[in-house]
């Protein structure tokens, strides 16, 4: 009875860290954008405005569950103390000076817009008719949620605002919050821009796609499921990258502040990716790219099912990892420490199955040339697995100054099922 009762706290106290989201956040929205997709499909709605609104259809259920059930606004984290209202004379000259800043910052990004001529080209001149069109709304209700979260923050003199009193010569300038601002709306303005140029063609191709033709053909059932999944992480991000507020605890707590870290995420992404047709890591030529598994193995229904439905799985281990971020998706950024779902088996799901989706769909090593186009493939596409390696430890190295990751890494090293794989093909 002893030993039983000893056993059981040892246990207990080797328990998987808390997560800062619920797996019910996730599963809100996953339910709310299923729903609007099902509606969109059945009214032929496949325009990039029904695409916008399943973004509404994703977030409103995370943000009534967040408020609702996890009760999230209530966290310390927040820095939020909603028994206290300051009078708005206290608080007012702190607010305007913040307004400055967080202006000049939208500013900024809106300069960088309108010079960067890749922005107004292709995909990206939804994105910037989407902020025109929501600029003068923001920049309209910045005003009265300042004055209002002002009153109730325990410290009001956040980024925004120091860089508001250098621009204003209300205070000395404080480089670190400075920096600290500008890079996490860097990450705002960078990422959010992407995601929703891309929002309408996913949405589009999937809610027009014939749904009844795909059960028959197992090729066709692995592409259309895939789709699916590639809407639901676009999704999410999007809508992670809108909502970082302080009520919902959902704000950037960082934003990763080494070179490298930006240099290894900012290669995957446009304008800067290395991996696109031409780009120095493009492994594509003498490949059928990602179709390269249903052409080497057309003829073989069970190799061809079989390979879908792993291709499958790893769509939805991707998917997965961003649902499990419910309302906090984002690049480069620190907003809480996940330890649930996906994130209690790897501590990198999203880029661990994205990676094995490349060499299983690609399948480099087979080639329409020769053995040097093979080799030559192989290598690139393991140079573009090692970018994403390179991704893990930069994005590591900031979480790592949070206690709070630093005992999930510890509990992943004893009992994460992936970490511990690893070790064992090392043999440690």
């Amino acid at each position: 009875m002893y030993h039983d009762a000893t056993l059981a706290r040892q246990v207990t106290a080797d328990a998987r860290p808390a997560s800062a989201v619920s797996h019910g956040v996730g599963m809100a929205g996953l339910t709310g954008l299923v729903a609007w997709i099902v509606v969109a499909h059945r009214f032929g709605m496949d325009g990039p405005y029904a695409a916008l609104t399943g973004l509404v259809a994703c977030a409103l259920p995370m943000i009534a569950w967040s408020l609702l059930v996890d009760r999230v606004h209530r966290n310390l984290s927040t820095g939020i103390d909603w028994t206290v209202a300051r009078p708005w004379r206290e608080t007012l000259d702190v607010s305007l000076v913040k307004l400055a800043g967080l202006w000049a910052t939208w500013g900024l990004i809106a300069l960088i817009y309108g010079t960067m001529r890749f922005y107004w080209a292709g995909n990206y001149a939804f994105a910037m008719a989407c902020f025109e069109a929501a600029a003068p709304w923001l920049v309209g209700l910045s005003i009265p949620y300042v004055l209002w979260l002002d009153r109730r923050l325990l410290e009001p003199r956040d980024g925004a605002w120091a860089l508001g009193a250098w621009l204003t010569g209300t205070a000395p300038a404080d480089r670190e919050a400075i920096y600290a601002h500008l890079r996490a709306w860097a990450v705002k303005g960078f990422f959010l821009a992407f995601m929703l140029a891309i929002v309408p063609g996913g949405f589009g191709d999937f809610v027009r796609a014939d749904w009844s033709a795909v059960w028959g053909d197992p090729v066709a059932l692995a592409n259309w499921l895939i789709t699916f999944m590639f809407v639901v992480d676009v999704a999410f991000a999007a809508v992670g990258y809108m909502l970082t507020m302080r009520p919902l605890d959902a704000h950037i707590r960082s934003a990763n502040p080494y070179a490298a870290a930006w240099t290894a995420a900012l290669i995957c992404y446009p304008p800067f990716v290395l991996m696109d047709d031409g780009g120095p890591l493009d492994y594509h030529p003498g490949t059928y790219g990602g179709d390269g598994w249903m052409h080497w193995f057309a003829g073989h229904p069970v190799l061809l099912a079989a390979t879908g439905a792993v291709l499958v799985a790893l769509t939805a281990i991707y998917a997965w990892a961003t649902v499990a971020f419910g309302l906090r998706f984002s690049n480069l950024t620190h907003r809480g420490i996940l330890t649930h779902g996906p994130y209690a088996w790897s501590r990198h799901p999203a880029y661990l199955s994205k990676n094995l989706f490349w060499w299983i769909s690609t399948l480099p090593f087979f080639t329409t040339g020769s053995l040097v186009d093979a080799a030559r493939a192989t290598i690139i596409l393991g140079m573009v697995s090692g970018v994403y390696y390179w991704r893990a430890r930069t994005e590591e190295r900031h979480l790592s100054a949070d206690p709070a990751y630093r005992a999930y890494y510890d509990w992943m090293e004893r009992h994460g099922p992936v970490p511990r794989l690893f070790r064992w093909v090392r043999g440690g």
